[in-house]
């Protein structure tokens, strides 16, 4: 028997010219540039960059400038900003390509478009834009600067309120399959009592959220496990003392774990968990560090997308005269197309105590084949076993 759910309600220049993109056979800068003063907290606080990237190509081209611009959050916000960061610099560093970034003093169209003005002023060909916020921006931005190729990850044709032009490329991410994998993977390491906190109800936060509850009925059914899901939205990309409380007060009526789903609004659920000895899920980036340093590291995974390795082979397939194959092109990326979403695997950040990498690597095969189906239709939330309880909290 099963019963519906609450329905979960979808709340709504850097780079080179395209001539230059199409250019493949020019020598690489020799001169390595001096990083720019915007830099800096970015390089004290980002974790390593992967060592997996392929080799920088032989055809690089000199005489482009990459520029990021933030949303609303911080170039160091151990989460989205930080990882598109991380693929701008592991790129610029690889091939002797200068690169800054630009952060916007409000939250508003008007200030993204200043900024990347500016960037343009200030030589930018290539420019990353990382967010949905940015579909307003890179409909207008992309006609006012036809000579610069803009990069925008986590934009989908619905942000955007123009058809993508050729200078640009637009992808999003199946995050609702790695909240499953997380949520699945909880289930299975012996969770019960389970908790979701989304920073903002946008649609890749909601994707995450949709998927996790999809993903703990399905191990809950495998166990034959009851399992009680408090899911909420705190509305904002940051914590804060309110949220830290609600999180409290999930954790001192027994909720065990919390998929903090929403850039740096996992300080609060990280400070709540601590205090009454619970867990955490991580979103975007393997954030185990964040739990460092404490009397133990409440961080039991993290539901990724592959953000940074996404921005490198854009900016490679731009420097080396690809970008006809991708450009004016929006993507969504799933495990059908490659490794773009996944738990860590690697040390420390497989804290799991009964939940195996080899489970992992076969439920992982099976979304990839198919043979797992996971539904991304948010406006009309999945069916859950009886044994599996959710409550959507104000």
């Amino acid at each position: 028997m099963k019963k519906k759910v609450v329905s979960i309600i979808l709340a709504s220049a850097m780079v080179l010219s395209l001539a230059a993109c199409g250019n493949s056979a020019q020598t690489p800068s020799t001169d390595t540039p001096a990083a720019p003063a915007e830099t800096t907290p970015a390089e004290q606080n980002a974790p390593a960059a992967p060592e997996t990237q392929a080799a920088p190509a032989e055809t690089t081209v000199a005489d482009g400038k990459i520029a990021l611009v933030t949303d609303v959050g911080t170039i160091d916000d151990e989460s989205f900003n930080q990882a598109t960061w991380e693929g701008v610099k592991q790129y610029g560093d690889m091939n002797n390509i200068e690169y800054t970034y630009y952060q916007p003093t409000e939250d508003s169209t008007e200030e993204r478009i200043n900024q990347i003005d500016l960037a343009v002023a200030e030589g930018a060909t290539v420019v990353v834009l990382p967010g949905y916020l940015f579909g307003e921006t890179l409909s207008e931005v992309q006609t006012t600067y036809p000579d610069v190729n803009f990069i925008a990850v986590d934009v989908s044709e619905g942000d955007m309120t123009a058809p993508i032009e050729p200078n640009a490329y637009a992808c999003t991410f199946s995050e609702e399959q790695a909240g499953y994998l997380a949520g699945y993977a909880a289930v299975k390491d012996g969770y019960t009592k389970l908790g979701f906190l989304g920073g903002m109800a946008v649609p890749a936060v909601i994707r995450y959220g949709y998927g996790y509850v999809q993903g703990i009925d399905a191990a809950a059914q495998e166990l034959g496990v009851d399992v009680e899901v408090k899911y909420t939205y705190g509305g904002q990309f940051y914590g804060d003392a309110n949220i830290t409380a609600k999180m409290e007060s999930w954790y001192s009526e027994g909720t065990e774990i919390v998929f903090a789903c929403g850039g740096g609004i996992y300080t609060s659920a990280l400070e709540a968990a601590l205090n009454y000895d619970g867990m955490i899920i991580g979103v975007d980036v393997d954030q185990y560090s964040v739990g460092e340093g404490n009397a133990y590291n409440p961080v039991l995974t993290s539901a990724m997308k592959g953000l940074t390795a996404t921005v490198v082979d854009k900016l490679e397939g731009c420097f080396t005269g690809q970008w006809d194959t991708f450009g004016g092109q929006v993507e969504n990326l799933g495990l059908a197309d490659g490794d773009y979403l996944g738990l860590p695997t690697d040390g420390a950040s497989w804290a799991f105590e009964t939940f195996t990498q080899d489970e992992y690597e076969e439920v992982l095969a099976g979304i990839k084949d198919g043979s797992i189906t996971i539904s991304n239709d948010t406006e009309n939330q999945p069916e859950v076993s009886d044994g599996v309880s959710v409550s959507y909290i104000d």
